[in-house]
């Protein structure tokens, strides 16, 4: 009985929201990419190359690509030095990058963030090439902290994708991925603006990266477990094996402390290719004469992060600046020792200092206020980052009700993508007391025209609904309450599924339909009279009265980057622009 309520629900929710198909975008077909553009209309370019780039997410040759090299990794990075050729480019090239090349399961971003304000914060011109993006592509592709304006971008991406297409013929119709095409326009980018370093944050692992063609000033490997398992491998010895594969002979390189048989398995592969690896040691060992210490990032692993982005800032301006005298030396190393040597702390120069305290990086331990409603977002999506969120969210959840000026009511805002275990990282979040637990997919709103940027057409939207259903099954399955009698019907005039039950738990088709409900009118931001506002059931609108009586709603918003970037695209209008 639940399996048949399961789809027919499913079949409900797909009702609402619009057709995604990977060949059309905003309304139209795209069969032949005009090269040929009108200078006068940047907006409509733009639109274009966003709904190009993504007819490399499912196209066809991409996706045999993908098959190919599941079975042979090591094809990827051929792959990807033949399309950097075709794309114009050489390997060489991207030596004058004077790179800097980060991996790690989790805080790999944060690390790079803090390493790209700390440099920048010294002058120099730098370039940061991330993913996933949050509300628009071009933030993957950022120049002195700021994400590529819209004209530049439009540029550089027809000039990398018509090299491309011209040259596809010679080459079995073959063109990059969606992730492999970014990175190559990524290095075309840094090269055309001439920075004076480019931060590289891995996509997925290391060894197989397409990123990995590089070879940088420096490497850092930031906290490592268990993700991307089908890829990566499943075991904490596998995945340090793939993200060891970023490091190169005689190229220093930086980790944070591992759990101890992925750092044995780290040690073994910096020997193996003849890397000299350290361990960064705490933040509280460093020293400043300015004064403590602070971070922009919030949470306490973020120290860890901003340990590792002072040991990579540092090699890179010892590389860079003459008579830089800061800290000339590193420990001793030896291949023959069993244990990697700890990186030396030192004192901070104001400008580190500074550095740290300025970084932002939107979506990690992030806190926005919107008078009586406070949104706290993070990106976490595996167990590690999990708990980290949760370890924040009770902290500084507490910090805001000791201000409140009455009863706080607390919501969680979940989806999980992949193959990640969402039901333990729900059970994770148990403990934070929720009133209610609210699950939507990735998808902003279910209109024809929600963000281009946005759409994932790897996934569909039947999948992402029955996630949904199976991490509200979870939650109920964690509260112990018995049989679940169905999930709870959001829209008015809809059929019923079976009775209707007492539950905390609520499924919406979009990220805006699921806010606007917990908001309940409450955010200036969201009650705008442009967004449009879904008709929900009278009976699910009576649950929202504890909601409606809360002197503030508190509202965690977790389990997948795609997720807060869907709620900023909605709560932050300035992301979109």
């Amino acid at each position: 009985m639940y399996l048949k309520l399961h789809r027919m629900y499913i079949h409900f929710i797909i009702q609402c929201l619009p057709t995604l198909n990977s060949r059309t975008c905003y309304g139209y077909e795209i069969k032949t990419i005009q090269l040929s553009r009108s200078a006068t209309d940047i907006a409509v370019e733009r639109r274009d190359a966003i709904c190009t780039l993504n007819t490399l997410q499912t196209n066809v040759s991409a996706l045999d690509q993908v098959r190919r090299e599941r079975g042979h990794p090591q094809q990827q990075l051929l792959a990807t030095k033949g399309f950097l050729e075709r794309a114009g480019l050489s390997v060489e090239e991207l030596n004058q990058l004077n790179i800097i090349h980060v991996t790690g399961t989790k805080g790999k971003g944060s690390t790079c963030a803090f390493t790209e304000r700390i440099l920048r914060s010294y002058g120099f011109r730098t370039g940061f090439y991330s993913s996933p993006h949050l509300v628009q592509v071009r933030e993957r592709i950022r120049i002195n902290g700021q994400p590529i304006g819209k004209e530049l971008f439009t540029k550089y991406f027809w000039q990398i994708y018509g090299r491309l297409d011209e040259t596809k013929g010679t080459h079995g119709g073959t063109m990059p991925a969606y992730f492999r095409f970014l990175t190559i326009l990524a290095f075309h980018v840094f090269l055309q603006e001439k920075v004076d370093l480019a931060l590289i944050e891995v996509g997925i692992g290391g060894a197989y990266d397409c990123t990995n063609i590089i070879r940088p000033w420096v490497c850092g490997i930031s906290s490592l477990g268990i993700d991307h398992t089908q890829i990566l491998g499943d075991t904490i010895e596998k995945i340090a094996w793939q993200k060891g594969g970023i490091l190169k002979p005689g190229v220093p390189a930086f980790t944070t402390k591992q759990p101890e048989n992925a750092m044995t398995v780290l040690k073994d592969r910096a020997k193996e290719i003849g890397c000299p690896l350290w361990v960064c040691p705490d933040l509280d060992d460093y020293t400043a004469d300015s004064g403590p210490v602070h971070l922009g990032l919030a949470g306490l692993h973020q120290q860890s992060n901003a340990s590792l982005a002072l040991q990579l800032s540092n090699v890179w301006l010892q590389r860079s600046v003459p008579g830089w005298i800061w800290y000339k030396s590193f420990p001793s190393f030896s291949m023959e020792k069993t244990v990697a040597p700890q990186a030396m702390a030192f004192n901070l120069s104001p400008i580190m200092v500074k550095g740290l305290a300025s970084t932002e990086w939107p979506g990690r331990n992030q806190t926005l206020k919107h008078g009586a409603v406070t949104y706290f977002l993070d990106g976490a999506h595996t167990m590690r980052s999990m708990q980290a969120c949760v370890d924040w969210f009770t902290e500084t959840a507490l910090q805001h009700e000791r201000n409140a000026s009455g009863p706080v009511a607390r919501v969680l805002l979940f989806n999980a993508t992949g193959e990640r275990d969402s039901a333990a990282m729900l059970k994770l979040l148990v403990p934070c007391q929720f009133d209610f637990a609210v699950f939507c997919p990735n998808i902003t709103e279910a209109i024809a025209s929600c963000n281009a940027d946005q759409q994932n057409f790897n996934v569909s939207v039947e999948n992402m609904v029955t996630r949904c259903l199976d991490n509200e099954r979870s939650w109920h399955l964690h509260h112990s309450r018995g049989g679940n009698s169905g999930p709870q019907l959001l829209i008015q005039d809809s059929l019923p599924l079976g009775p209707e039950k007492k539950a905390d738990t609520l499924v919406f088709p979009s990220i805006l339909s699921a806010l606007q409900w917990i908001t309940q009118g409450r955010d200036s931001v969201l009650a705008n009279p442009g967004k449009a506002v879904f008709m929900v059931k009278p009976s699910i609108m009576a649950k929202a009265a504890l909601l409606c009586d809360a002197a503030e709603i508190h509202v965690l918003i977790t389990g997948s980057l795609h997720l807060v970037g869907g709620a900023l695209k909605h709560l932050d209008p300035a992301s979109s622009k």
